[in-house]
């Protein structure tokens, strides 16, 4: 119990870690939370600061996601705590502790969870987002897309319901988290890639 706590913890302050905030401070770049969107992910990043910095930011990212999920995995430990320090990590990213719980949409932090998970889950919800993106240029309905596939594709490649649960739950909180991104693409007044 001890250690399935600390596992949790330390997962969601990894979690908090924003890579986007530290990046663009280690590169003199502005606060991505005052410009653009105001999201601290790399979609605003690659606005504001162009592909590069977009790039580490979402491999900083997908690290707070992989990351506790590989230290979980070395002890061996059960699914449901699997499940636990997955979303602890999450939420890190969403509601991150050092600044002040605003948090980037989670799309890169999920990958990673996945990622840790199982490589062909992650690489078959990542085809998903590389497809919808080439088709139709809209970072948005990539991720919305992607997130919808997950847990059908949990459900088939993973023996596991406490992990199919996690990314249930992930995948509804990473719809909400783009309910204005929804209503744009509904409105047909979402921005494309590069547009």
């Amino acid at each position: 119990m001890i250690i399935a706590t600390l596992l949790a913890v330390g997962a969601y302050l990894i979690g908090s870690l924003s890579a986007a905030i530290i990046i663009c401070k280690l590169m003199g770049l502005p606060d991505p939370r005052t410009q653009g969107s105001r999201n601290p992910g790399a979609t605003n990043v690659l606005r504001i600061a162009g592909k590069k910095t977009a790039v580490l930011v979402l491999l900083g990212d997908m690290l707070k996601g992989l990351i506790p999920l590989l230290v979980a995995r070395a002890f061996e430990v059960e699914d449901h705590i699997l499940a636990a320090v997955g979303l602890a990590a999450f939420l890190g990213h969403l509601y991150p502790i050092y600044f002040g719980f605003h948090g980037g949409k989670g799309v890169a932090t999920s990958l990673g969870i996945l990622l840790g998970l199982s490589w062909p889950l992650a690489a078959a919800v990542l085809a998903t987002w590389l497809f919808m993106t080439r088709v139709f240029r809209i970072s948005s309905l990539s991720a919305l897309t992607a997130a919808i596939a997950a847990p059908l594709y949990t459900w088939l490649l993973l023996d596991s319901v406490p992990l199919l649960v996690m990314v249930c739950v992930i995948s509804t909180m990473l719809l909400w988290r783009h309910r204005s991104n929804i209503q744009r693409l509904i409105s047909g007044a979402e921005g494309k890639i590069g547009g």
